[in-house]
């Protein structure tokens, strides 16, 4: 039987691997500046068409190289070429953008769909965040996974469960909105949320995400509803698999900028995933808003991004220490004051939250090195994902320092606290802020125990009470 060409007489034969090989990632990458993989998958060139057709098998239609499991580019983006004439989303940009998604597609989740509104069952408003409102819905015909080249469809995943997140005022569409569509097509896969297309309300004529729906919330009301405390081996490997996705947001060239527990997300089988890239930006971006102050949850916000210095790859990693020590305390960050300037204050004049005694020395040193006052002595991101890998692994061997640590630990091991009543001005969700006059960022010499030993920090009140405080100074959106 003759397959080497598209002739539709022609009986085209499934010639992909199954099972490829899972050292690999799922799909090409264009160039090797796209991101060195250092979580443990292993790049493939476009160029390598050996490593290509061992790893992910031949395009039954075209005979050349795959470029990702069960996916060829340039069949594939043929189709969705010659469909073109068959949708519009109503906007220009909207269409351009998911048009070149199709044509450049080199793997199924590098593509987007318009999706007609009427194509989503059972709507149900969940919650509000800093920029917006999150629905869930039913889409009964699911998205694409590949072309079914012997029944000549395409193959979907039926019946999934989605996220339609609207952006506040999406209608005129906003720089951060195209953003955030775009950085979940340009930051590697797994541990990030999957953007599948665009809708549109028909009523509010906003534009919203469809987006990979996460049944088991978020971090932060994962440990506040939490029954019992969260073992040590379900911890590390959380913070492994978190630190790996914020490893594939810096080698994209990103930086998260909005990095909190409210946006790691929890899926069905308890796999963490970082959300809300909408702040997610290059990392030589300069600020387009023109809008005075910048956007944070302050608990997370790093000294110099309070001071109004721009966000960097180090400003996400003292995110992440605040994130890493939240889960290994199990206490959310600053919820017994308020997130005002005098908080602000205290963070730059070194105030942290409290490392809990059931801490391993090895982790709260870590904590310590990530929320660092100075951003140069932070970790990087790759540094961050070997460590918690390497000690993920130790996790099993008895002999390990982190194991016998942990053991130590467990004889303080943490029981369920009463839990605090939040202070009402303690704010998580992001808004905009801007402080003036906050002091040069220090490290304090005694804020990250959990003992009752007087911290230097206790005669910050008065201090901070010399300062004006206004509605102006926490200029925040009406959310």
């Amino acid at each position: 039987m003759n397959t080497s060409g598209t002739n539709p007489k022609t009986k085209a034969r499934d010639l992909w691997i199954k099972n490829a090989n899972n050292k690999y990632q799922l799909n090409v990458i264009i160039s090797p500046l796209e991101g060195i993989n250092e979580t443990g998958s292993k790049i493939i060139l476009m160029e390598d068409l050996e490593k290509r057709k061992k790893i992910y098998g031949i395009c039954g239609e075209c005979n050349e190289p795959g470029t990702g499991r069960r996916w060829c580019q340039s069949c594939n983006s043929k189709r969705f070429k010659e469909n073109f004439k068959n949708w519009t989303s109503g906007n220009k940009n909207i269409d351009e953008l998911i048009q070149q998604s199709q044509l450049n597609a080199v793997h199924y989740k590098k593509c987007l769909e318009w999706i007609p509104y009427e194509k989503f069952e059972d709507i149900t408003y969940i919650t509000r965040g800093g920029f917006g409102k999150i629905y869930s819905a039913n889409w009964p015909e699911g998205f694409i996974r590949f072309w079914d080249i012997e029944n000549q469809k395409w193959d979907r995943c039926p019946n999934v469960k989605v996220a339609l997140k609207c952006l506040d005022n999406s209608s005129n569409l906003s720089k951060v909105f195209l953003n955030e569509i775009k950085s979940h097509l340009q930051i590697y896969i797994f541990d990030i949320i999957q953007c599948y297309g665009i809708t549109q309300d028909p009523t509010t004529k906003d534009y919203m995400m469809v987006l990979f729906y996460c049944a088991n919330g978020n971090l932060r009301q994962h440990l506040i509803n939490r029954h019992k405390p969260i073992n040590y081996n379900s911890k590390i490997e959380n913070l492994t698999e978190i630190a790996s996705g914020l490893l594939n947001i810096h080698n994209s060239g990103r930086i998260h900028k909005d990095f909190h527990s409210g946006n790691i997300l929890y899926g069905e089988f308890g796999r963490p995933h970082i959300s809300d890239l909408g702040m997610c930006q290059p990392a030589n971006h300069d600020n387009e808003s023109g809008n005075e102050g910048t956007y944070g949850v302050i608990p997370y916000m790093a000294p110099e991004v309070l001071r109004g210095h721009p966000y960097e790859k180090a400003s996400d990693i003292y995110s992440f220490g605040i994130v890493m020590n939240e889960l290994m305390s199990e206490v959310i960050p600053y919820n017994e004051e308020p997130h005002d300037h005098i908080l602000a204050i205290k963070i730059c004049k070194g105030h942290r939250p409290k490392i809990s005694e059931g801490t391993p020395k090895l982790i709260a040193d870590l904590i310590t090195k990530c929320w660092d006052a100075n951003p140069k002595n932070r970790p990087t991101a790759n540094e961050l994902y070997q460590q918690l890998k390497k000690w993920k692994i130790e996790m099993y061997n008895n002999n390990s320092e982190i194991k016998s640590q942990i053991k130590k630990c467990n004889k303080n091991k943490l029981k369920n606290k009463p839990r605090s009543q939040s202070h009402p001005q303690a704010i998580y969700i992001s808004r905009q802020i801007s402080f003036k006059n906050l002091p040069e960022p220090t490290n304090s010499t005694n804020s990250h125990s959990d003992d009752n030993t007087p911290s230097p920090l206790s005669n910050l009140i008065s201090e901070c009470m010399d300062c004006q405080l206004s509605e102006l100074d926490l200029n925040e959106d009406d959310e």
